[in-house]
């Protein structure tokens, strides 16, 4: 079975992914990391980020592993970094581009071959597996996800103010959303869940709950 959840930055995608796996033993997929790996890669490299050629080059052979929670870079750990707020910022320049979009979407669907697996990002339940057994789509005020992200970038030493934050995510919003390629939106039959005044294992039972019966079902 694959289980995508879809939605914006912020909203709790990648910490419910990750325990919903956990729970029901499938495999984890973040692809959110694998934009960022590009991004990373571009800034490390001193690629244009405004040339989507050479940005699409970087996608197109860059060798991305996953294992234990790390992710691996042409077999160079990048885990910490690829969630800096640099990193972040032009994660969501190069996830613009079609060619970059066409290499992430191969490499995720090979990834996902064969597996059970529990994948997150903006576009798992309409663009890559448009299949998928069962879907979410998750959301949540943009107040309290950059109350998150600042939390999450506090634990990692770096200093911002949430007015800057909360600047970055109404901007991610609406690129996300407008973007010619794959723009964010909810499948028709995904489940939403507002996970601002929820907490973690809420929004766990309730995924959890609905993929057993559609596991149930014959």
């Amino acid at each position: 079975m694959i289980v995508t959840i879809d939605g914006p930055a912020g909203s709790g995608k990648s910490t419910a992914a990750q325990g919903l796996a956990a729970r029901l033993g499938f495999r984890f997929l973040d692809t959110g990391a694998m934009y960022r790996v590009v991004g990373l890669l571009c800034l490390q490299r001193s690629a244009d980020l405004s040339d989507q050629p050479a940005v699409t080059e970087q996608a197109e052979n860059v060798e991305i592993r996953f294992d234990g929670g790390r992710v691996f870079a042409d077999g160079v750990d990048v885990t910490p970094a690829i969630r800096t707020a640099e990193a972040t910022r032009a994660a969501s320049v190069v996830a613009l581009y079609a060619g970059v979009r066409a290499a992430m979407t191969s490499l995720q669907r090979k990834l996902a071959a064969g597996s059970d697996i529990v994948t997150e990002g903006r576009d798992q339940g309409t663009i890559v597996f448009p299949e998928a057994e069962c879907k979410f789509f998750l959301v949540a005020d943009p107040e309290e996800r950059a109350r998150r992200r600042r939390r999450e970038l506090q634990s990692q030493g770096t200093s911002i103010t949430f007015d800057e934050l909360l600047r970055q995510i109404h901007d991610r919003d609406r690129r996300d959303a407008t973007r010619r390629v794959a723009p964010l939106k909810r499948a028709a039959d995904a489940l939403e869940i507002n996970t601002t005044k929820l907490g973690s294992n809420e929004v766990l039972l309730l995924m959890e709950q609905t993929v057993c019966e559609k596991l149930a079902r014959p």
